[in-house]
C-alpha cells in the first residue's frame, strides 16, 4: 500500500489550510457562490438536495483499518452515523455541515486521506479490480499502474479545469473486468508483448450519462515506460478540442465520436511524439511503484476441508461459495462483505459496522480492506482456517447475506433522497426489489444478474450496463422508471436496450418479476440472464411486460 512521503503530507496539510480560509471567507460573505463553487469542488464538496455531500478519495479502492476507523469517527461526530461507498470506490458523507468540512478534512489528513479531485472537471479517482494483486490470472498487479496515474494526475496544473470530469480505469485480467473499464474516458489494459514485456492497450471515449458509449481501442501496444506520456497526449488533445460551450457535449466520448476514433488516435500520436521527449518514466520510478505493493508475508497454510462445517451449517456453505473467491496463495481466500441489506441504502455502513470491519481487517487480514465498484467491502487476505469464525461474526451483525453477484446485490445511486440532480428516488426502488426477492433459493435459481438503478440520466448507478437497468425519469412532476435490458460492463461490454415506456414506482417490482419469469421460461440449461437475452432479444420481454 502506498504511504505518504513528508512531501505528500505537507501538500495535503497546506491544501486543508487553504480550503479552511476559503470556506471561512465564503461564510463571512467575502466570496460569492460563483467564486466558492470551483474551490469547494476541488475539495470534494457538493451541494445536494438537503445538505452538502463530501466525497473522500479512496485511491483504487485500497484502505487500511486506521483510515476506516477515522471515517467512522467523522461519521459519528460530523454526520448522521454512517458513510456511503460509491461506484468509484470512494466514500461519501451525505450530511456534513459546511462549516465543519475543513475540520473533517484536517482529521482525514492525519490518516493520509483527502477529498482532492473527487469532483470538478479534473481527473478523478483511478479505479481497478477490487481483488487486484491477490487474484490468480493477472497479467500483472494493476495497483502500481494506478498509483503512477494517481501521482501524475493529482494537482496536474494543465488538467485542473478540463471541459468535463475525466475518469480512468485499469484492467489486468483477460477473463473478467470488475472495473467497467470499457466505460471510462480512458481504459488502460495491462498486456504483454511476444517478448514478455509489460505494457498496455488503451481505449478512449467510453462513458455513460446521457450519451452512453463503449470505449474505442486506439493503441494495441504501449510500453510501460511510455504510459504517462501517452495519457498526457490524450488529455492534451481533449483539453484543446473538447467542447466547452455545452456541458452535455463536453465529455471526451463526444469528441472521439465526432472526430472518429481513427482521427482522434492520429491527433494523440502527433502529441505523443512531443510528450515522449520529456515524460518517459524511468526504470527506478517503475521499480519504486512496484515496491509499494510487494506481497505480504503469507503463512504456509494448506487449503481447508470444510465438509463437516458445510454439512452442519448450510448458510456458511452458501456464504463460502458466493461471497468468497479464490486467492492466488494456497490457504487464503478473498471475502466480500455485502453492504446490501433490507432497510439499508445500498453501499451504506454505520459507524458501528465500519469499526467492526476495521477490527476484522486487523484480526483476520493484514489490516487492509477494499471498497468495490459494486458498493461492497472486501477483505482479500483471509486465512481459510479463520473463515468459519469470520462468517459467524458477520452473520451476527447482518453482514453475511450470501448474494454477491445476484439480483439483490444492487448498484444504486443516492437518487432523489439526496441528489439535487435526480429526477426520481432510487433507494426505495432498490428496497422494494430487495424485499420482493428476499428468498435466497429464488435468487440462486435466477443465477448471476446485475441490476443497476440510477435516479437520472447522469447514470451514477450505471443503469446502462446493468443486465437489468432502471432509470428514474420525470413525467409532468411525477416519478416514473424506464427499464433497459442487456447491459454488461465486462470485457464483452454492451449497452442496455430500452424496454419501452416507463412505469410507475409501485409496479416496478411486478415488472422486474415478469422480466425474470420470461427469462426462466426461455433460458437454456446453464444460461445466465445476459446469455438468454442476447440469444432471444428484447421482444419476448417487451410482450410480457406490457401485456
Amino acid at each position: 500500500m502506498y504511504l505518504y512521503t513528508d512531501f505528500d503530507q505537507q501538500l495535503i496539510n497546506e491544501r486543508v489550510a487553504q480550503f479552511r480560509d476559503q470556506t471561512e471567507r465564503y461564510l463571512a460573505g467575502k466570496l460569492t457562490e460563483d467564486e466558492y463553487r470551483p474551490l469547494r469542488l476541488q475539495n470534494g464538496l457538493y451541494v445536494q438536495r438537503y445538505a452538502p455531500m463530501l466525497r473522500i478519495a479512496v485511491p483504487y479502492g485500497l484502505m487500511n483499518s486506521k483510515q476506516l476507523r477515522k471515517v467512522a469517527e467523522l461519521a459519528q461526530e460530523f454526520d448522521r452515523g454512517y458513510a456511503h461507498v460509491s461506484t468509484r470506490q470512494n466514500i461519501q458523507f451525505n450530511w456534513p455541515a459546511l462549516e465543519n468540512v475543513p475540520d473533517m478534512l484536517q482529521e482525514l489528513a492525519t490518516v493520509q486521506m483527502h477529498a482532492i479531485q473527487t469532483s470538478g472537471n479534473c481527473i478523478r479517482n483511478t479505479t481497478t479490480d477490487q481483488y487486484a494483486g491477490v487474484v490468480a490470472g493477472e497479467i500483472a498487479d494493476p495497483r502500481p499502474t494506478c498509483e503512477l496515474i494517481r501521482q501524475w494526475s493529482t494537482f496536474h496544473p494543465e488538467f485542473a479545469f478540463l471541459p468535463r470530469k475525466f475518469k480512468i480505469a485499469v484492467s489486468a485480467l483477460e477473463e473478467v473486468d470488475r472495473a467497467a473499464t470499457s466505460f471510462h474516458d480512458i481504459g488502460v489494459y495491462l498486456t504483454r508483448n511476444e517478448a514478455g514485456e509489460l505494457g498496455y492497450k488503451i481505449k478512449v471515449g467510453g462513458g455513460l450519462g446521457r450519451t452512453p458509449i463503449i470505449g474505442s481501442m486506439i493503441r494495441e501496444w504501449l510500453p510501460r515506460e511510455d504510459l504517462i506520456a501517452y495519457l498526457e497526449a490524450v488529455l492534451r488533445v481533449y483539453n484543446l478540442h473538447g467542447r466547452r460551450d455545452n456541458k452535455y457535449k463536453a465529455r471526451i466520448k463526444i469528441l472521439v465520436k465526432a472526430l472518429t476514433p481513427a482521427v482522434f488516435a492520429e491527433k494523440v500520436e502527433a502529441e505523443f511524439a512531443e510528450t515522449i521527449k520529456t515524460l518517459k518514466v524511468d526504470a527506478d520510478t517503475l521499480k519504486k511503484m512496484d515496491e509499494e505493493f510487494t506481497p505480504f508475508t503469507y503463512q504456509d497454510y494448506a487449503d481447508e476441508d470444510f465438509t463437516a462445517q458445510f454439512a452442519e451449517h448450510p448458510k456458511f456453505k452458501q456464504w463460502f461459495n458466493i461471497n468468497t473467491n479464490a486467492h492466488k496463495v494456497a490457504g487464503y481466500r478473498i471475502v466480500t462483505i455485502s453492504l446490501k441489506r433490507a432497510g439499508v441504502a445500498p453501499g451504506d455502513m454505520t459507524t458501528e459496522e465500519m469499526n467492526l470491519i476495521a477490527d476484522l481487517a486487523d484480526k483476520y487480514t493484514f489490516g487492509e480492506l477494499r471498497t468495490t465498484h459494486e458498493q461492497n467491502i472486501s477483505l482479500v487476505d483471509v486465512p481459510q482456517k479463520d473463515l468459519f469464525e469470520l462468517w459467524q461474526i458477520l452473520e451476527k451483525n447482518n453482514l453475511a447475506r450470501a448474494h454477491i453477484g445476484f439480483i439483490t446485490d444492487i448498484i444504486c445511486c443516492p437518487g432523489g433522497d439526496f441528489c439535487s440532480l435526480a429526477n426520481a428516488k432510487s433507494i426505495p426502488i432498490s428496497e422494494a426489489i430487495s424485499r420482493r426477492f428476499d428468498d435466497l433459493d429464488t435468487i440462486y435459481n435466477l443465477g448471476k444478474i446485475d441490476l443497476n438503478i440510477s435516479g437520472c440520466m447522469n447514470a451514477c448507478g450505471h443503469h446502462h450496463v446493468g443486465n437489468i437497468g432502471i432509470l428514474g425519469v420525470d413525467k409532468k412532476g411525477a416519478e416514473f422508471y424506464q427499464i433497459s435490458l442487456g447491459g454488461n460492463a465486462d470485457h464483452d461490454a454492451s449497452l442496455g436496450d430500452i424496454l419501452g415506456p416507463s412505469f410507475s414506482a409501485e409496479v416496478i417490482p411486478d415488472i422486474v418479476d415478469e422480466i425474470l419469469n420470461t427469462y426462466l421460461d426461455l433460458r437454456n440449461e446453464g444460461e445466465e440472464f445476459i446469455e438468454t437475452y442476447r440469444r432471444v432479444g428484447i421482444q419476448p420481454f417487451k410482450e410480457r411486460a406490457y401485456a
